[in-house]
């Protein structure tokens, strides 16, 4: 289909107003075939303030849109008081826009003018947005701003007040205060479910109020986890519940552990609910104080006999974590016997009987791991295998044979040096042993692998292992830093930078030497040759995956990302990083997660939340995204305005829930349009 002309852009915009458009018909130009909007685009990536601030004034309201909406990007304070002025604009979707872009700038100066504009704001849609930039700008002393201005008289409203106290939650500021607001908000009728998770997931990251949670909350949470009809609130709700769960109960109210209580509830998600995400979700949240150890234990037992792999992993590194009581061969066992099981859950089962075997039977378990290691189907299970054999000291030089080894797979390679770091904190880690260690971190260093330099500066950096750094090792650490590649190898630059900080005491963090837009600017050309609603074919071992690409409100990481599997880079390459009910991640060189395309890119924080499906890049920071992305299992907004989002699953969701550490990503190609 014929790309549209440009000159139908602005009309376009406007009719949108702040509500989102119903899926694009396949064809349609993005929003760049306009000059202006991608003079904007480019002034976005570069990160010229100077030439953006123009726009916010200009006359046509689709460029001041445009301009608000690259200042939730560039993040720069001296747009708030242009941002601010905009609140007041007539058009709805500037408004919207200008909300969100003080919302990611975050300077608590925009708090009383957001307050204010919250009362005066007349449509629903403007004030979720004006209440959720609040909910980003609030300090502790300026919480209750948030609720001092509602008046609960229409569902909108509430659903706004819940987009703002989640994001001020996700921030970590929170009160007793705010957690009866969001606890009142739920048990509100007709909530809408987005409003439903946000608040359901504020309450969830709500830290260091546990004793308020379960004082105002309990009995909301223990009916949502029972009847709410989302699975992402339920998932939410069984993690709060075990905060609660976790609270010591006096001996004269242990009635409420009955039927009815946080720890017997979790157990019932853990092993009944319909969705994999809340029982993985419940075994997570699982208590395993003594009294609830049994039933904990038997719930986790149920998950790693007849549940998916995600939850059998999910069960197995409960046991890693909280078993009590439990012998090291009768683990063993566990991973012997599940035939069906996973390499990934097998490998957590031996390592958690490693962990709580007696002394006398750990040599045979880490010898049982050697041999599992030297006949490994592929470089991932042997690299479950080594980090499993890292919870015992005696395999110290075994682990280090591996990761020196010539030609050893970096994947490999720097799971061996995590595991001889594993050790090294080890409490029984032999005194005769430790010169040994330094000499391994000492060749980490000399080595150059990135994945290895990252692990030798968080050991350098740890006082208890290095309590009086040389001036040698200072210097290796710097040359190790000066041979790095940049900006490919920023990731493992921060790490030594980290340590070198650390080590000499430096007041504040020393700025990362971020990449500029001209060493990558955006491709303009490819970003105004894929139209709205292009679709990509993501072919993996697990099956087919459909994505729909974000042109609009990612274009530097759309053209990056279409020019790379023009390139054919990412075929043949592997998902690294498979954490359930989180994500999957893939698409790094080098299979490990430490590996880059040769350039970086500008972090774009278009107008878009993290949903079941969405398709972010990975990065080391703002401004610092590559080639790697990854895939959400469910909402997380918490990654909102801090992970680019360039493309949505469309199709093959079911494969993407199957996906584990070692699929293959066989193929990428656009979908062609006709």
């Amino acid at each position: 289909m014929p790309h549209r002309s440009s000159r139908f852009w602005p009309l376009l915009l406007l009719l949108a107003g702040c509500v989102r458009t119903p899926r694009p018909s396949a064809g349609l130009a993005n929003k760049y075939h306009d000059a202006t909007i991608r003079q904007i685009g480019t002034a976005q990536d570069e990160r010229n303030t100077a030439a953006l601030l123009p726009s916010l004034a200009d006359s046509n309201p689709t460029y001041r849109r445009e301009a608000a909406l690259a200042f939730a990007s560039v993040q720069a304070p001296a747009a708030v008081p242009g941002l601010l002025l905009l609140l007041r604009d007539a058009d709805l979707s500037v408004r919207c826009a200008a909300a969100y872009a003080l919302g990611q700038i975050g300077d608590s100066a925009a708090v009383e003018p957001l307050r204010v504009r919250v009362q005066a704001e007349d449509d629903p849609v403007v004030r979720r947005y004006v209440h959720e930039a609040l909910g980003r700008t609030v300090t502790r002393h300026s919480l209750p701003q948030l609720w001092r201005v509602e008046t609960r008289n229409d569902t909108a409203r509430v659903a706004a007040l819940a987009y703002g106290l989640s994001r001020a939650a996700l921030r970590g500021i929170g009160s007793p205060e705010s957690i009866r607001q969001t606890v009142a908000l739920l048990n509100t009728p007709k909530l809408p479910t987005r409003a439903r998770v946000l608040a359901a997931v504020g309450l969830s990251r709500t830290r260091g109020l546990d004793a308020e949670l379960k004082k105002q909350g309990e009995t909301t949470l223990l009916r949502l986890a029972q009847k709410d009809r989302s699975y992402a609130v339920r998932a939410s709700v069984a993690t709060t519940l075990g905060k609660i769960a976790a609270i010591p109960v006096p001996a004269d109210a242990l009635g409420r552990k009955g039927a009815g209580g946080a720890a017997a509830t979790l157990t019932r998600l853990a092993t009944k609910d319909a969705d994999y995400r809340v029982r993985l979700s419940a075994i997570r949240a699982l208590p395993f104080d003594q009294e609830n150890y049994p039933a904990s234990r038997k719930a986790v037992f149920t998950a790693l006999n007849r549940d998916q792999p995600a939850v059998a992993l999910t069960a197995a590194e409960w046991l890693l974590a909280h078993a009590k009581g439990e012998s090291g061969a009768a683990l063993a066992a566990l991973a012997d016997g599940n035939k069906q099981a996973s390499p990934r859950v097998r490998a957590a089962l031996l390592q958690a009987a490693v962990r709580h075997a007696s002394p006398a039977a750990r040599p045979s378990l880490v010898e049982t791991l050697q041999k599992r290691f030297n006949s490994a189907a592929d470089m991932y299970e042997g690299s479950f295998l080594i980090q499993a054999m890292g919870e015992d000291p005696a395999a110290f030089d075994f682990v280090r044979i591996q990761a020196f080894a010539p030609q050893q797979v970096p994947v490999v390679a720097g799971a061996a040096t995590a595991a001889l770091l594993a050790m090294r904190r080890n409490p029984d880690f032999p005194v005769a042993k430790q010169a040994d260690f330094a000499a391994a971190m000492r060749q980490a260093l000399a080595g150059g692998d990135v994945a290895q330099l990252g692990t030798a500066a968080e050991a350098y950096a740890d006082a208890k292992l290095f309590p009086e750094p040389q001036a040698a090792d200072l210097a290796a650490l710097r040359q190790a830093q000066a041979k790095l590649r940049l900006p490919r190898e920023i990731e493992a630059w921060q790490g030594l930078q980290q340590a070198l900080d650390k080590l000499e005491k430096k007041a504040a963090p020393t700025p990362s030497p971020l990449a500029t837009a001209a060493q990558h600017p955006i491709d303009w050309a490819v970003v105004q040759a894929v139209p709205l609603g292009q679709q990509v074919r993501l072919r993996t071992s697990k099956g087919i995956i459909l994505l729909e690409l974000k042109p609009n409100e990612a274009p530097g990481a759309v053209a990056s990302f279409v020019a790379l599997l023009n390139e054919h880079f990412y075929d043949k390459l592997y998902f690294h990083r498979v954490v359930p009910n989180f994500v999957a991640q893939g698409g790094d060189p080098r299979g490990d997660g430490n590996g880059s395309a040769p350039y970086n890119l500008r972090s774009e924080f278009g107008d878009l939340h993290y949903q079941e499906g969405s398709v972010g890049l990975a990065s080391a920071g703002k401004d610092t995204e590559s080639c790697q992305f990854f895939i959400t299992h469910t909402p997380t907004p918490h990654l909102d305005g801090r992970y680019p989002i360039f493309a949505q699953v469309v199709g093959g969701l079911d494969v993407v829930h199957k996906l584990d550490i070692g699929d293959q990503i066989l193929g990428v190609e656009l979908v062609t349009v006709k």
